[in-house]
């Protein structure tokens, strides 16, 4: 990475920094101000603030979200980045001269760090594609630059935030650019958490591998499986979506830096576009590329539905398994009862000693959340017309959000909730001892008709099927404690070739030719 000219760039350590400022212009007298004008007018602006005129004009038009960009740093950040692989293309070619290329540097490699964020003060909802953000990006950064120079801010005479910081640039490649990397960045996050959420739910699944339950199908009694199992697949489901996040923000690695205003690249100088991209993947370590035709890439939003998409997905599939634990610890007396999941907090005002699942609760609702910012996601892609999409800061604020939750609530879930799931086993073996659902290992020894009638009088006299089965002289106890080994009741034997111990004279092999097991005669006809 190419270090700022040392003579260019004092020492940045002595320098004063932003305070912490609002984003609105004070009103009293008592405050300093400074001038800065732009083509409406002039403003006063808050002799504090490195944002400028434009900032100011952003945050008068758009007081809708009252959340700034900098609540999303990975978004600061990334357009730091933007910023200095321009800075430093523009230098190489020839378009900006060292010394002012060196103090936009400087103040980058500050913001990156996370200096100056709360200076990012327009708000995440605005019209204008995203001008106002890239305005107070060239504000922030140019007035920390005149400062490292030892001048005032708003001495734009020396560094401008038009002619300078965003030489060679338009908002309509900086910002998109600016969101794909900061989505990048956010989705490592979002991805160590999901991963440890995952662990969780397998050391659950090693924890409980030894209790068999009865699984469930449309809410029916199933077929029995392991506790193990049920977490075993949470875990397997979630790692699945860390692989689909992967391949969704590898396709995010396309940009249009040097495109300009609708990907004519007009006003960008010969070799600008080769050189900004290759500073861009050095100072981002991001495999980014220059889209091949970047009026199409300028136009074209399309990879965000596909990343929001896969947000969508992870979520929906999180809320599963939330929905899946609240059954599980339902009750604790009336319900199913066969996990308990940690008391977090007091249930009821009025229900004394009531505990409620509101970590899944909580997560579930963050799926709905980022369920509803993929239809957003999805109108704002369609509504952008012909040479530029308007609604990228909706876009940007609908993903941003989805990965921050997400992240915040993998967290959650892992730490509050399953870490600290226990099995009540004593409830989960009583189930299976009461099951007529064994029946169904047993359909292939006496056909299904005969099972079929047996799990009626079973469920109708209460009568355990074991019973059942040997009072009718169908087998013995021995055959059916072979055949009914929790290994074989849940799929974890090996053998399928018989259905007892094969050294045992009781032994039921299976047909050599066909595979199958020997239909038992009804001794009743």
């Amino acid at each position: 990475m190419t270090e700022p000219n040392a003579s260019a760039s004092p020492n940045t350590a002595s320098l004063p920094l932003a305070s912490s400022t609002t984003s609105q212009i004070p009103t009293s007298q008592n405050f300093p101000t400074r001038t800065e004008s732009d083509s409406i007018g002039s403003l006063e602006i808050p002799d504090t603030a490195y944002w400028g005129v434009h900032t100011a004009r952003a945050n008068e038009n758009f007081p809708i979200a009252r959340r700034p960009v900098s609540v999303y740093p990975d978004f600061v950040r990334a357009f730091a980045c933007v910023k200095q692989a321009a800075a430093r293309a523009n230098a190489e070619i020839g378009a900006l001269d060292d010394q002012r290329a060196n103090l936009i540097d400087a103040a980058c490699e500050e913001i990156k760090s996370g200096r100056l964020h709360d200076q990012f003060a327009v708000g995440v909802i605005q019209g204008g594609a995203g001008t106002s953000t890239n305005m107070n990006a060239n504000e922030v950064i140019t007035n920390r630059a005149l400062e490292i120079a030892g001048r005032s801010k708003g001495d734009y005479a020396f560094i401008h935030p038009n002619d300078h910081t965003n030489h060679s640039q338009s908002t309509n490649d900086t910002y998109p650019t600016a969101i794909k990397i900061a989505l990048a960045f956010s989705l490592q996050n979002l991805l160590s958490e999901l991963t440890l959420l995952a662990d969780a739910f397998a050391a659950k699944g090693r924890e409980f591998s030894h209790i068999v339950k009865v699984g469930r199908t449309q809410l029916q009694d199933a077929v029995p499986m392991t506790l193990g199992q049920e977490f075993n697949a949470f875990a397997t489901t979630l790692r699945e979506d860390v692989q689909r996040l992967e391949e969704a923000v590898a396709l995010l690695g396309e940009v249009n830096m040097g495109a300009t205003a609708i990907g004519t690249s007009i006003n960008a100088p010969v070799g600008y576009k080769e050189a900004v991209i290759k500073h861009l993947r050095e100072i981002t370590e991001l495999d980014l590329v220059t889209a091949g035709d970047l009026v199409e890439s300028t136009s074209d939003t399309g990879v965000f539905i596909t990343f929001s998409g896969a947000l969508k997905r992870s979520a929906l599939k999180m809320s599963k398994i939330a929905n899946d634990l609240r059954l599980l610890s339902s009750g604790p007396q009336a319900g199913i009862g066969e996990i308990n999941l940690p008391a977090r907090q007091a249930g009821s005002s009025i229900m004394p000693g009531k505990v409620n699942p509101v970590i899944p609760e909580a997560v579930s609702q963050v799926a709905y959340s980022v369920a509803g910012a993929d239809v957003t996601v999805s109108m704002a892609v369609e509504a952008g017309q012909l040479q530029l999409n308007a609604f990228e800061p909706i876009i940007a604020h609908s993903l941003f959000q989805s990965i921050t939750w997400l992240e915040r609530a993998c967290q959650t879930f892992r730490t509050n909730c399953v870490n600290g799931i226990t099995a009540n086993e004593a409830e989960l073996e009583d189930t299976v001892d009461r099951s007529v659902t064994v029946i169904t290992a047993l359909a292939p020894v006496l056909g299904y008709t005969q099972a079929a009638q047996l799990a009626k009088q079973a469920l109708a006299t209460n009568e355990p099927i074991s019973d059942l089965v040997v009072e009718r002289g169908l087998l013995d106890r021995s055959q059916l404690g072979e055949i009914l080994q929790p290994e074989r009741l849940t799929g974890l034997s090996t053998d399928h070739n018989v259905t007892t111990d094969p050294d045992s004279a009781e032994a039921v092999p299976r047909d050599e030719m066909t595979g199958e097991l020997p239909t038992v005669a009804d001794p009743e006809g």
